[in-house]
């Protein structure tokens, strides 16, 4: 099982990017996206249930970003519009069983993609 990320990249304030997740093999019941930036804890972003497609946001991102997903192909995104300099950090999607905001109940992470919003 593997999750790969990509869609990272460079954009100016007020840019908007999006970035995905191909998940491969099984399917958890909750994928996630976090983000690091550098000296900083990893932080929970948004999250998505595969079945039901709850959502839910940190109130940093709510109504910027969108979090959703492609059952057929296994792949969630995550469209962030409105970015911010405050928005720079590496974006990690993650795949869990519990409808969580904390990083160790995911089990499965992604690589890893760097987003870095200029002002």
């Amino acid at each position: 099982v593997q999750l790969q990320a990509s869609g990272g990249g460079l954009v100016q304030a007020g840019g908007s990017l999006r970035l995905s997740c191909a998940a491969s093999g099984r399917t958890f019941s909750v994928m996630a996206w976090f983000r690091q930036a550098p000296g900083k804890e990893r932080d929970f972003v948004a999250r998505i249930h595969w079945s039901g497609g709850n959502t839910y946001y940190a109130d940093s991102v709510k109504g910027r970003f969108t979090i959703s997903r492609d059952n057929a192909k296994n792949t969630v995104h995550l469209q962030m519009n409105n970015l911010k300099p405050e928005d720079t950090a590496v974006y990690y999607c993650a795949a869990g069983l519990i409808f969580s905001m904390r990083s160790e109940d995911f089990r499965l992470w992604g690589q890893g993609t760097q987003v870095t919003v200029s002002s």
